[in-house]
């Protein structure tokens, strides 16, 4: 009798989490990357196109680059004294790599100050 009550309520659970709307996550991102430091970002969109157009979107400047992530990160770089200058970016798994490849990145174009200007995480990232 109890397996037969348990049953029910594992069902009856069920039932409420499907028909109260849960929907699959968002899990798509991106940074729009301009000149001098300029940039806008999206997160938890359904799908990296609509990311895409909503960071270019909201880009405080004239952004022409958008670096993607779906359940990842994602991290731009630029020189703290010349943000015109030397950048740089990277998509990774996690936000650590992300941030270390961009400054990396940014040391390597010749940045001497280079500093995580902006970065997002999307989904598990």
């Amino acid at each position: 009798m109890r397996n037969i009550i348990r049953a029910g309520v594992c069902v009856a659970a069920i039932i409420g989490l499907l028909s109260s709307g849960v929907t699959a996550p968002r899990a798509a991102g991106a940074l729009a990357i301009g000149a001098c430091a300029a940039y806008g970002y999206a997160i938890d969109y359904p799908t990296v196109k609509e990311a895409k157009a909503a960071a270019l979107e909201k880009c405080d400047g004239s952004c022409k680059q958008v670096v993607t992530t779906k359940q990842g990160c994602v991290a731009f770089a630029v020189d703290g004294r010349k943000p015109c200058g030397p950048h740089g970016f990277a998509n990774a798994a996690r936000l650590g790599a992300a941030q270390n490849t961009a400054l990396k990145r940014c040391y390597k174009y010749g940045g001497k100050d280079c500093m995580i200007r902006a970065w997002i995480c999307d989904g598990s990232g």
